[in-house]
């Protein structure tokens, strides 16, 4: 990341922003151009997700809020397949080297990194004339062979998420001035909550064993609900059966769906969740929603995977199915 015999521009932007984030011996303070992972055993899991402004932020968003997105859309990864975090590379491409950008969004990182236990081992820095960008690939530990990935549901499985859906998709409507914007122009609160949720994401990491210890399949919840399980589906072989009034919502978003201020399809496709969504066998279900609750994470069953391989069908109240014409977000 910095060559400590040819002090440039860019090795003192990563001595005083980015070196005392490397806590990891493997990272040798930051001077070489490669790290060490020690594996003890397990299996490495790795992950990459990238955060460009104007894609998956807004140019008007906090530095600080910024950080703590980049690395935790990639610790959601980990908590989807079961993984401890053990520490994260980054890249980034900036316009500028302000210190009032910077220094916000370095110290968040590393109190992301601290919090979630995920330290920064390397990276690299690079200018760029258009949009900024954020990449981060993270490294996760699992016991050899017990990584959760998509491919293991089967029919009868209970289809669990964690959390609540839809919330980041109306944030980034209130911050767009959407309909949300409008229906919550007398409710800050909600306001704000909602657009919390959308600049910081909450990974699920404290529930990552009882998903590897439970679950047959399991991803997290990016791209939107509708369009993630029907990509866990086709990986596994399977269909699913979605009750769509069993799909959690927080009170703002219930209340805005009651209002009929927004549809349905806007929070199953939304996108932005960073929930996990796996399935488990019917004997397993209680155990790992017990296991949230311990925790304090709500854990809801909204569906069943079927045999066949069709398009996951998403029943209303009446159990008549409703006609998605969107399913998830898309980069292209």
């Amino acid at each position: 990341m910095a060559n400590p015999h040819n002090p440039s521009a860019e090795d003192s932007l990563i001595a005083r922003y980015f070196k005392p984030l490397a806590t990891d011996p493997g990272a040798f303070g930051l001077v070489d151009d490669a790290a060490i992972l020690s594996s003890s055993g397990d299996d490495i899991v790795v992950t990459t997700d990238a955060v460009v402004e104007g894609v998956h932020y807004l140019a008007t968003d906090p530095p600080d809020t910024i950080a703590r997105k980049a690395l935790r859309v990639n610790l959601s990864d980990l908590a989807a397949k079961g993984a401890v975090p053990a520490g994260f590379v980054l890249t980034l491409a900036l316009r500028s080297k302000e210190d009032a950008w910077l220094r916000p969004f370095a110290d968040a990182l590393g109190e992301d990194a601290k919090n979630f236990a995920c330290p920064l081992l390397g990276g690299d820095t690079v200018s760029t004339p258009g949009l900024q960008m954020i990449s981060i690939t993270a490294f996760g530990r699992v016991p050899k062979g017990r990584m959760v990935g998509r491919t293991g549901a089967r029919p009868g499985d209970v289809i669990l998420v964690t959390g609540t859906i839809g919330d980041a998709a109306l944030g980034l409507d209130v911050l767009t001035g959407g309909a949300a914007a409008s229906a919550l122009t007398s409710d800050p609160a909600a306001r704000e909550a909602l657009i919390s949720r959308y600049r910081i994401p909450q990974p699920r990491n404290v529930l990552a064993r009882a998903v590897r210890d439970r679950a047959t399949a399991s991803m997290d919840v990016s791209d939107g609900l509708a369009g993630d399980l029907t990509k866990l589906c086709a990986a596994s072989g399977v269909s699913a059966t979605v009750n769509v009034a069993r799909v959690p919502l927080s009170p703002a978003a219930g209340g805005l769906v009651a209002r009929n201020a927004i549809c349905v399809e806007t929070l199953l496709a939304g996108g932005d969740d960073y929930e996990v969504l796996c399935t488990v066998p019917p004997a397993q279900s209680d155990a790992l929603m017990e296991a949230g609750r311990a925790v304090g994470l709500a854990v809801t069953a909204i569906g069943a995977i079927v045999a066949g391989h069709e398009r996951p069908r998403f029943l209303d109240g009446q159990g008549q199915e409703l006609a998605l014409k969107r399913l998830s977000y898309s980069h292209f």
